[in-house]
């Protein structure tokens, strides 16, 4: 079933907060109560959401990677282009599944003569078109998001190093750090960040203050944090506390 930019954005909302009201989504959009409840409508027979009294939540945290990827798409645009400028010449990258980490194996320059470790089969065809030498771990396919969990991948990884990591995050809270919606990629996270010199988490705005329900790293675990924007008040002083660097990424590079 295909969407609208409108139900897309619609769907980005709910990621990263879990409910949203019509009240709110009208007055957000501009369009009528009819429409969003159509809207709502829709992505409820698409099995995204369930419609609660005055709004929606999310069915499944899992949302399909198809659908996330028109959401934020200059911003994980440029933090992509960002985070690839780190890879320096031969180094050993490990890259996760996600619609922000996508972008960063779409900046890789293939002349750096690195390799690239994925657990994502969209990244690894990615990769493959612009002749970067790709590693793609085994394991268990999850359809929505087009990556391979499970301990086959979890061991894969355990046996290699890297010099740096970039993991994307569905959540970031001081108090309980970088979040994931799915417990088999929050345990390959946790395997990446164990085997790594240089832990990079990249994320859109939208994910700052967001929390789901399994962690994969505390804080002061990322080296740094590759975003749209600088997360306010409490967040940006624990991330100093941290000591973890924010580079913000420029859309008009």
């Amino acid at each position: 079933m295909s969407l609208n930019d409108r139900q897309r954005q619609l769907l980005g909302m709910l990621e990263s907060a879990g409910e949203v009201k019509v009240g709110g989504l009208k007055e957000h959009f501009g369009v009528t109560e009819m429409t969003i409840r159509r809207d709502l409508e829709k992505l409820e027979q698409a099995g995204y959401v369930k419609r609660t009294f005055g709004g929606a939540i999310l069915a499944s945290k899992d949302v399909a990677i198809g659908d996330r990827t028109g959401v934020m798409t200059d911003e994980k645009q440029a933090v992509g282009r960002a985070a690839a400028s780190l890879v320096k010449e031969n180094e050993a990258v490990f890259i996760d599944g996600g619609t922000t980490t996508l972008y960063v194996a779409r900046y890789l320059k293939a002349e750096q003569n690195g390799t690239v470790v994925t657990n994502a089969l969209n990244i690894a065809m990615e990769l493959l078109e612009r002749r970067i030498t790709t590693v793609v771990t085994g394991g268990m396919a999850l359809e929505a998001t087009s990556t391979l969990v499970g301990p086959g991948t979890v061991e894969a990884i355990g046996k290699m190093a890297f010099d740096r990591v970039f993991l994307g995050a569905t959540g970031l809270t001081a108090k309980h750090g970088f979040s994931n919606s799915n417990l088999y990629e929050a345990e390959i996270k946790r395997m990446a960040i164990a085997q790594a010199a240089e832990v990079n988490v990249v994320l859109d705005h939208t994910k700052y203050g967001a929390k789901e329900l399994f962690s994969f790293a505390a804080l002061g675990e990322a080296h740094r944090i590759i975003a749209d924007a600088q997360p306010d008040g409490e967040l940006l002083q624990a991330c100093r506390d941290q000591g973890v660097e924010i580079w913000v990424a420029s859309h008009h590079v």
